[in-house]
């Protein structure tokens, strides 16, 4: 059965990113944090920071349940300063952000590809992620926002990847059957298992074939896609081409 809707993971897959949660820099974060009282040194801040958010992945890992960045700087906050307030996890929040977005990088070909690949299929989004502005953010800079019909994030829906939840929640709001969907991710448990475990065809991007899945579902790159679907169908299984409704 002939794919009609392209779907995709965002960070690691439609941009490029650095999920290091200290190793850009944070100075403004720090400021503010001394700003408010705290008594943290920064390699103490980061350090802080790092195992608060360690102990909430595990919980989400554990339940499939998303946290958001800002129940992640109340929590970590409460241990960092005294008496911290909702104006300061605003600030704290906003700050971390735009430091953290240091580390993402665009694709300068992306767009004109997803023009293309438009024309032929439709396209989403399913993305875990603890904030969803960072996702609509990026896509309003991209310049792509209206490329897709629905963008589905693990911090709105509530239940994060590689759970069926968010796979079938996404399905619904596309309005497509699971067999005629392709599901693209950089992640071998959350997306391509995890889009596989919901009934879809999936790709893996691992460019150093460090995950073992078969060469038919795996990408060098997201640039790749095109080719794989549009100029050589017969390499992507399944999945030929066929025009979105």
């Amino acid at each position: 059965m002939s794919v009609t809707h392209v779907l995709f993971d965002f960070f690691g897959t439609l941009v490029e990113y650095s999920p290091s949660r200290t190793e850009q820099g944070y100075p403004r974060s720090f400021a503010r944090l001394r700003e408010a009282g705290s008594g943290l040194d920064y390699a103490g801040f980061l350090a802080l920071w790092s195992e608060t958010a360690e102990a909430l992945d595990a919980e989400a890992e554990r339940s499939g349940r998303e946290f958001s960045m800002q129940t992640l700087a109340r929590a970590f906050l409460e241990r960092a300063v005294p008496r911290p307030d909702a104006s300061l996890v605003r600030d704290f929040v906003g700050l971390y952000l735009e430091e953290w977005n240091a580390g993402v990088r665009y694709h300068a070909a992306l767009p004109p590809m997803l023009d293309r690949l438009g024309e032929r299929f439709t396209l989403g989004i399913v993305t875990n992620t603890h904030d969803a502005t960072l996702v609509h953010g990026h896509l309003a800079r991209m310049g792509v926002a209206d490329r897709f019909r629905a963008v589905v994030t693990s911090v709105e829906h509530g239940m994060r990847k590689p759970g069926p939840s968010i796979f079938e929640h996404a399905l619904a709001v596309v309005g497509a059957r699971a067999e005629r969907c392709l599901y693209v991710g950089d992640d071998p448990a959350a997306d391509y298992r995890g889009a596989r475990g919901a009934g879809m065809r999936a790709m893996l991007i691992d460019p150093g074939d460090a995950h073992g899945v078969a060469a038919v579902d795996r990408l060098g790159s997201i640039l790749d896609l095109e080719r794989r679907l549009v100029e050589r169908p017969g390499e992507a299984g399944e999945a030929g081409v066929e025009a979105a409704p």
